[in-house]
């Protein structure tokens, strides 16, 4: 469902709700039941939280212009922590 929004000449803007794509051009106002025309406004953009909308651009930024890398990673061996304790019995069991 969409939310379409109408102009009357005499009553000023109401909105309607219809499914996707079956909207008319004009309506009948519902106040005065004279014709109404469809308008087209801005979508509620400001209801968006500001950092969905920083992510999205830089999203957007990194689609079309990559970050360029300048130097290789760093090769220091990170050291892999044991998820459990070595009991005499894991150390038994091999290692990947």
């Amino acid at each position: 469902m969409a939310i379409y929004e109408y102009r009357c000449e005499q009553d000023g803007t109401f909105e309607i709700t219809r499914p996707v794509g079956s909207a008319p051009k004009t309506m009948a106002c519902p106040v005065c039941e004279g014709e109404a025309r469809r308008v087209f406004s801005a979508p509620m953009l400001t209801s968006i939280p500001h950092s969905l909308v920083a992510a999205r651009d830089h999203e957007e930024k990194t689609r079309h212009e990559p970050d360029v890398v300048t130097s290789l990673p760093s090769t220091g061996a990170r050291k892999r922590q044991a998820m459990l304790p070595l009991t005499p019995t894991l150390r038994r069991l091999p290692r990947p």
